[in-house]
Parts: C-alpha cells; sequence; structure tokens
C-alpha cells in the first residue's frame, strides 16, 4: 500500500460519521477511493468532487462508481424543511431540486419518514447522472473503459445496502440531452 493505489471502485458517500465505506462492502484499505460530503451530491459546479472523479477514472482507472446515501440522511432531512441552516442552505439546494423535480410522487406518501426515504433515494439517483453526464466519465466510456456507475442506498437500522438497480455503463444509456459528442485527443 506504502508504494501505490489501485483501487477498482470509487465511493462518493455522504460525510456521516455512521457510514463507513471501506466497512459496510468489506473492502481493506486501499480497495476503494472515498470521496464523502454532505448527503453525497456530485453537481457539476463541484470542482472537489470533479475532480475526485477525474483522479479516479483517468488515473486510477477504477472500473466502478459507487453514489451511496443512506436513510435517515440529516441533509436530506434538512432539505425538506423551510428554515435557515446557514452556509449548508446553498449545498441543499441541490436536494431542493430534485424534491421539486419529483414533488407529485412525494406528496402521495403520506408517512414522513417514508417520504424522506424516498427523496434519499431520488437523490442518489439524480446523482448517478449527474457522474454520467459529465465529460469526465462520458470521455471514459468513448475511449471504451470498461465503467460502471451505480446507485446504492445504506440502511443504518438494519446494516444493509439497498441497490436501487441503476447501473449505467455507456452514454447511450443518458438522455440525448446529455450526451456529449467526445472528439479524440
Amino acid at each position: 500500500l506504502s508504494e501505490q493505489q489501485a483501487p477498482q471502485y470509487l465511493w462518493i458517500g455522504c460525510s456521516d460519521s455512521r457510514v463507513p465505506a471501506n466497512e459496510i462492502i468489506g473492502l481493506e484499505p486501499g480497495d476503494l477511493l472515498v470521496h464523502r460530503n454532505i448527503a453525497n451530491i456530485c453537481p457539476h459546479t463541484d470542482f472537489n468532487c470533479l475532480s475526485v472523479v477525474e483522479f479516479a477514472v483517468r488515473m486510477l482507472k477504477v472500473r466502478h462508481i459507487i453514489v451511496c446515501g443512506h436513510y435517515g440522511c440529516g441533509g436530506v432531512h434538512a432539505a425538506m424543511e423551510d428554515h435557515q441552516l446557514g452556509l449548508v442552505d446553498n449545498w441543499l439546494r441541490n436536494i431542493r431540486d430534485v424534491h421539486a423535480k419529483h414533488k407529485g410522487e412525494l406528496e402521495l406518501i403520506a408517512d414522513p419518514k417514508a417520504r424522506q426515504n424516498r427523496l434519499v433515494e431520488l437523490n442518489v439517483l439524480q446523482q448517478v447522472q449527474n457522474v454520467c453526464h459529465t465529460t469526465i466519465v462520458q470521455e471514459a466510456w468513448t475511449q471504451g473503459h470498461n465503467l460502471i456507475v451505480h446507485g446504492w442506498v445504506y440502511n443504518l437500522e438494519s446494516g444493509r445496502l439497498h441497490d436501487l438497480n441503476c447501473c449505467i455503463s455507456g452514454s447511450d444509456q443518458l438522455e440525448d440531452i446529455y450526451r456529449i459528442q467526445i472528439f479524440p485527443s
């Protein structure tokens, strides 16, 4: 490990201390590159997250990017509230956008906990899309890099991972408007 790292996985997860990536999926140190932030958000304006994705894909040649949220996420809960929290409100705007996009579906869920859990899932699905919409990932696919982006949710109560059945492995799985014509360099 002291010489170099060669992980096959990039984990983009929540900064919540109860969600230890390596332990959840049973990988040893060096097997998993980890990026964490409040509510596992991957916006196109976050150069920190994009730099991690670029390093993982271009330099380390990871084969899997996992976006993993967790039920009971404080960031998602806060985004559903209407009171000011401070600077983090600007960050949580990304989740509020997901909420607005799926407002009809979410309003049909009577139980507040179930509604919040569904927003956790919808947020993960959106962040998977955001990762796939990057030129970094699309360029890797164009160059024949076998790269798959997954969406998962961790259940703090049961200790189990929930696969959202979201595995994207090529630009052909994206909406046309997000496909970028990558020209060889």
